[in-house]
């Protein structure tokens, strides 16, 4: 296999949706863990530049984790991760504690051992902090503990179908599906359906949103980072539930146009001058 460029961007699930947020101009703080590498110092400048806090973003001994990512001519792609100091030697001190009760919302994902997950999201769960799980990262079941902590779950439908065994060829299946996540304690689920929109399924029904047609698609890679992000601080600035949809959607557009994960997340201002335009 040959490829045409190599190029090096940060990213990763965690930092591109904590850099989403931050960009977004919600008051954000990363906690994670980053290698001894250089790529941990692209990490953190990344981070810092998006406006993200890092007094909880620790150092320990090992390569900062990484994903190589193939790029395919018509934007799509195909991701290996490469855990590093994301799978090991995790310790929530008692200060970060602090600081996810005092949250107003928390955004996990899947790159990180399932089990901090769970750590991370009951003691925000039991502060009446609203928990947000982005379903990328690891392919298997997520485990009933950290479950019982979300108040969102966001899959794709590649994601959702492998976490339900049910098909999700049609809006019907996949909102049949969302609501077998929900039978199992989750109160709502935002389904991520690529060029079909996107589905929030909770307890007052079901809610669609279509794309808003990007000019170009360049680099899909942070898309679903990106709205599930965007959806999060839209609901934190009170937004109702379609305009937050709608600010996601819009978000993810801006987001496909430029290449690579991290680095194409939009700003607020990008979203004020796309609705204007």
């Amino acid at each position: 296999m040959s490829a045409k460029t190599l190029t090096t961007f940060p990213g990763g699930k965690g930092s591109n949706q904590a850099a989403a947020a931050g960009l977004l101009g919600h008051p954000t703080y990363m906690l994670g863990q980053v290698g001894t590498d250089a790529n941990a110092n692209l990490l953190r400048d990344f981070l810092q530049s998006s406006g993200v806090k890092l007094d909880y973003l620790r150092e320990i001994d090992g390569p900062t984790g990484s994903a190589i990512i193939l790029l395919q001519p018509s934007g799509e792609n195909s991701i290996i991760i490469v855990g590093g100091a994301n799978m090991t030697g995790w310790q929530i001190t008692d200060d970060a504690k602090q600081l996810l009760r005092t949250a107003g919302g928390l955004l996990l994902q899947r790159e990180i051992p399932e089990e901090v997950n769970a750590q991370a999201a009951q003691v925000a769960y039991e502060a009446g902090v609203q928990v947000t799980l982005d379903c990328g990262g690891i392919e298997g079941p997520v485990t009933p503990e950290l479950l019982q902590s979300v108040s969102i779950i966001s899959p794709n439908e590649t994601e959702l179908a492998r976490l339900t065994d049910l098909p999700v060829d049609s809006r019907e299946q996949v909102e049949a599906a969302a609501q077998k996540l929900r039978e199992q304690g989750v109160e709502q689920v935002l389904v991520k359906l690529g060029s079909e929109g996107s589905l929030l399924v909770g307890p007052e029904g079901t809610l669609y949103q279509p794309i808003v047609k990007a000019d170009k698609v360049v680099d899909t890679t942070g898309a679903g980072d990106c709205y599930t992000a965007a959806f999060a601080v839209a609901q934190l600035q009170g937004q109702a539930p379609q305009e937050a949809l709608c600010f996601a959607a819009t978000a993810a557009s801006i987001c496909i146009t430029r290449k690579g994960a991290g680095s194409s997340m939009p700003t607020a201002e990008d979203l004020q001058q796309y609705g204007s335009n």
